[in-house]
């Protein structure tokens, strides 16, 4: 398990990125269309401004001990999200922009005792405390690409880039679900896998686009056919 310490100055990176390329983006171009099908980038702040609440949910789960849920029902997250897109642009970046705050507010003034703290993900997974920073460095960083402005994977730094990889197969290998692979970044000399069916090869930024669903302007190289990739989260 990644240590909190080492998560909690990349969550705060992640978030002084996302930031700023939500600030750089005009009015206009916030109303664009995102990398996720559907999806406006309005939609991909909304989903990111709901999400920093449903952690702080977690939070207050592990320092007071009352069970309470990142959300409380899977169409009550839908619909918070689409209600917060529906916001105009300048409710949506303070919307957002409170979020933000109140979740860092909860990690500075959480009890050292409550990192340990078992609560459990909206998949209903069990974890402790000490991995929500984890889970919202993941946001941050792989949501700013789906701004779809310019800031791709290649922004994002290798040790954050490698800790995506090595979620990425844990999520698959949970499910049972983890394909015949190889993984070999070329770009930073990282292996993940032995022997496998399939090597792909390539720079970790295209590696990491391409197990995400997000496959980018880089190559990733294979040595046979193209496996299926499971779903990430």
């Amino acid at each position: 398990m990644l240590e909190p310490q080492q998560t909690l100055a990349w969550y705060r990176s992640g978030e002084e990125h996302f930031r700023a390329v939500l600030d750089a983006l005009s009015d206009a171009e916030l109303a664009g269309p995102s990398l996720l099908s559907g999806w406006s980038r309005q939609t991909v702040v909304a989903h990111v401004a709901r999400n920093a609440d449903g952690l702080l949910n977690l939070l207050d789960w592990a320092r007071t001990g009352v069970e309470t849920p990142m959300y409380p029902s899977a169409e009550a997250r839908a619909a918070g999200i689409e209600q917060t897109a529906q916001q105009t642009s300048i409710q949506l970046r303070a919307d957002y922009s409170a979020a933000s705050e109140r979740l860092a507010t909860a990690f500075a003034e959480l009890p050292g005792r409550a990192w340990s703290a078992p609560v459990r993900t909206t998949q209903g997974r069990p974890i402790t405390a000490a991995e929500v920073p984890w889970m919202r460095c993941r946001e941050n960083w792989v949501h700013t690409v789906d701004l779809a402005c310019g800031a791709g994977f290649d922004r994002v730094p290798d040790d954050v880039l490698a800790a995506l990889v090595d979620d990425v197969l844990a999520m698959w290998a949970r499910r049972g679900k983890s394909p015949d692979l190889a993984l070999v970044a070329t770009d930073v000399d990282r292996r993940w896998g032995g022997d496998a069916a399939v090597t792909a090869s390539g720079r970790l930024p295209d590696l990491v686009a391409w197990l995400t669903g997000r496959a980018g302007t880089g190559t990733v190289n294979l040595d046979g056919p193209v496996p299926h990739l499971p779903a990430w989260l």
